[in-house]
């Protein structure tokens, strides 16, 4: 579109001294007519936008003269406002985009606020739990990854007690309501929970950044590697019609349905997990309304589940 393309040139007027019509044209991949034309239509228009022929000539823009337009179109904008308003909780995300609204052209401020309005997130679970919560040293380790500041971290594991480590933060992300810092440690890359960190330190010594390091690329590694243990087993079960809407809310993408069977209309089923074991005990919440086929060692643990129940409750009583 010819007004993103104007919009683009005066942009780069404003990073430039002087440009000459082949520059333009270079940048913005257009013709040099075409160029010296959309030019000509800026000055046209009351952009302050002048020529000097000669050598050393081009194109300037009178006294350094600059513009409050962002270079954003008008699809740009509203993608930006729909990720940004229903997130904008926190008093510097309102305050940033109370100011990129002001700068924008008065033709394109109605559609940016209806966007930031067209959205919103709840973070809780449909338990009332609060899914999103920011961790409590978010902003520090924010504060470290953006400054490259290693820290003394303070952290305790899954079933490990909590430790001291200097670390070489690196970035951030935000995954299924929970956050993750990204760092470099003495053993390498590794990813630390934010809700397992108890305290963070700068060192004041400065981040060794590996050569290379993507964010987005290490932590497609990462997940990938996450994903491959959740589906290293399959489970084969047979499961009862009622059971499925069940089955699929507690598996979801590891839950694979087959043909149901024709003798008693009950359906086979496929369920991925870490181990034979932890899936046999996911699936013991379903009773009698599941019948495990394979591997053995599933059946095994469903069979020692029901004997330290029965243990515990006894039988039941009849009515």
């Amino acid at each position: 579109m010819r007004a993103d393309r104007l919009v683009a040139t005066l942009l780069f007027l404003q990073t430039r001294t002087r440009v000459t019509v082949a520059e333009v044209a270079a940048e913005l991949e257009v013709s040099p007519r075409t160029a010296r034309r959309d030019l000509e239509a800026l000055s046209t228009a009351g952009i302050p936008v002048y020529s000097q022929r000669g050598r050393g000539g081009g194109w300037s823009l009178v006294g350094g003269a600059r513009t409050e337009l962002t270079g954003l179109t008008a699809q740009e904008i509203r993608a930006l406002f729909l990720l940004a308003g229903p997130s904008s909780t926190t008093p510097e995300l309102r305050t940033a985009l109370r100011k990129l609204v002001r700068a924008l052209p008065a033709p394109l401020r109605p559609g940016a606020e209806a966007a930031s309005r067209a959205g919103l997130v709840d973070g809780t679970h449909w338990t009332r739990v609060d899914a999103t919560a920011t961790a409590p040293h978010l902003d520090a380790l924010r504060r470290a990854v953006v400054d490259g500041i290693q820290v003394r971290l303070g952290y305790a594991g899954p079933g490990k007690p909590a430790g001291i480590r200097t670390v070489h933060p690196l970035g951030l992300v935000a995954k299924a309501g929970h956050d993750y810092l990204v760092a470099e440690t003495e053993q390498g890359l590794r990813t630390f929970r934010l809700s397992r960190v108890i305290s963070v330190e700068p060192t004041g010594e400065p981040v060794a950044r590996p050569d290379g390091f993507d964010l987005a690329t290490v932590w497609r590694s990462f997940a990938a590697r996450l994903e491959e243990r959740l589906h290293a087993v399959t489970v084969r079960a047979r499961a009862e019609p009622g059971a499925l809407p069940i089955l699929e809310r507690l598996f979801d993408g590891r839950l694979h349905i087959g043909l149901s069977l024709p003798d008693d209309g009950w359906t086979e089923i496929r369920v991925d997990g870490p181990t034979p074991e932890v899936v046999a005990t996911q699936l013991a919440g379903l009773g009698a309304r599941i019948e495990v086929l394979d591997p053995p060692e599933a059946r095994q643990r469903l069979a020692c589940l029901a004997v330290e129940l029965a243990r515990v409750y006894g039988p039941p009583r009849s009515r």
